[in-house]
Parts: C-alpha cells; structure tokens; sequence
C-alpha cells in the first residue's frame, strides 16, 4: 500500500518523462493532484504520456526537451511555469547507460555524451528550476542519481563518474538553497525494472538473475517504487530532508 499525498494546487516538473521511472513519478504526482510538466527528447513518447495523463481528468503539459543542451532546458522550466503559474517540485531524472566498457577503452564521445546527459543534464535543469524557486521561496528538487552514485562498477566508469557528480550537484545546493526555503535531494535507484534495463537484459549487458542474487530483496526494484521515494522526497512529510542521497536498492549497499 502506498501512502497518500495531496499536492493539488502544486506544479511539478519531470524529465526523461517519457517511460520507465519518469512516467511512473508523473503518474503518481498526477494522481496526488499535482499539475505535471512532462520533459522527454522523445516526443511521440511524451505526447502519449501527456495524452493519457489528461483523458484522466489531470493537468499536464508535453514538453520535448534534450536536457543536454542548456537553452533547450531552461525553455522548458520556463514554459512550465509560464503555463501553470509556479513550479514546486522537480524530478530531474533523465539520463542513459552506455554498453560495459574497459576504462582504457572508452572513447571521450562516449565518456562527454554520458557527462552531457547524466550530469550537466540535472545541473542545466536544476540550475533553471532554482531560478524560479528561490523567487518563491520555496521548493523541492529531487535529482535522480543511482547505486552508481554510491558504489563502482566494472565497465562502467563514465556512467558511475556522472551519478557520483550528481550527488555533489545535490549537496551543494542543498546547503546553498536551504536558507532560502528549498529543499534539494537525491534518490539512488537499484537495478530497476525499467526499459531501459528490460532492454539491457535482452541484449545481453545484464543478467537479470544475477542482479537478482545481489541484494537483500532478491527481486528487481519497479518504477513505482522509485516515484513512492521521489514523491516523499518532494512531501512536507519530508520536510526536514535536504541533501541526502536515498538508496532504493532493496539492500544492495547494506552489503
């Protein structure tokens, strides 16, 4: 069972909304009474998401966005606020996997397309949606990090070298933003049954039984309870909560 939230009359931004734990944060923060800005590159999947959000009877917006790239970025936290007035919450969640590769082998595109994404991605948002909240006042930004922000990986290196970044992003914020009445964390998601990671296991980069075996809740995480962390996150029940890099990992890092 999951707990109940009342964010009506509130505005939250999501990127990499378009599936996976992105979709699954917009559903819950729309059925919480949230009005959400939904951010994707890919814009059949964000049109979809936005559609079936709003045949529901919720407030959403489409925006298709490459975090990546800083103007693209700032335009659509601007044009969340521009249609819904305010902007309370944020989930700054998108960002890609690259294929295991030896560290003296990956190239810099590579290693500069991951950074672009995994970490410039959050701090171009994160920097944009700051600089509508702390005109608020108020705020609650979650950055989605991962277990590749807490621990190394063989064959990973690029990809664990932006998640790390993305918790130094949040804490510094956080100290910086506290004063000023927002509040900014991160949720550091497990092997998760995404997407993402569906199609990592068929490709043969994941063994879905081995990831299985590595933690304490031997099963993979689902999308939804990554959004139940990201929404408590960005809840007054979590309102003494800043600067915290949240493992939801069924228990991989207790090892």
């Amino acid at each position: 069972m999951n707990p109940i939230y009342d964010f009506t009359g509130q505005v939250v931004l999501i990127t990499g909304a378009g599936s996976g734990m992105g979709l699954a944060a917009a559903r819950a923060f729309a059925a919480s009474g949230a009005a959400v800005a939904l951010a994707d590159i890919d814009e059949n999947a964000i049109d979809a998401a936005t559609r079936d959000l709003t045949d529901a009877g919720h407030q959403a917006l489409a925006l298709v966005c490459d975090v990546s790239d800083e103007d693209q970025a700032a335009a659509a936290v601007d044009r969340a606020v521009e249609t819904f007035g305010r902007l309370d919450m944020a989930y700054n969640n998108a960002g890609i996997m690259p294929p295991p590769t030896d560290a003296a082998d990956e190239s810099s595109d590579q290693f500069d397309r991951v950074q672009a994404i995994n970490l410039r991605g959050i701090w171009a948002a994160m920097k944009h949606e700051l600089r509508h909240m702390r005109n608020q006042g108020s705020g609650a930004i979650v950055n989605c990090s991962s277990l590749g922000g807490l621990v190394g990986n063989p064959g990973r290196a690029a990809y664990h070298a932006s998640k790390h970044g993305v918790i130094g992003l949040t804490k510094s914020a956080a100290l910086e933003y506290g004063p000023r009445g927002i509040r900014v964390n991160a949720v550091c998601p497990g092997t998760i049954s995404t997407p993402m990671v569906d199609g990592m296991v068929a490709g043969g980069e994941l063994d879905r039984a081995e990831a299985e075996a590595g933690q304490a809740i031997d099963r993979l995480g689902t999308a939804d309870e990554i959004a139940q962390a990201v929404l408590w996150l960005s809840s007054p029940g979590a309102g003494y909560v800043t600067g915290i890099a949240l493992p939801v990992d069924g228990g991989h890092t207790a090892q």
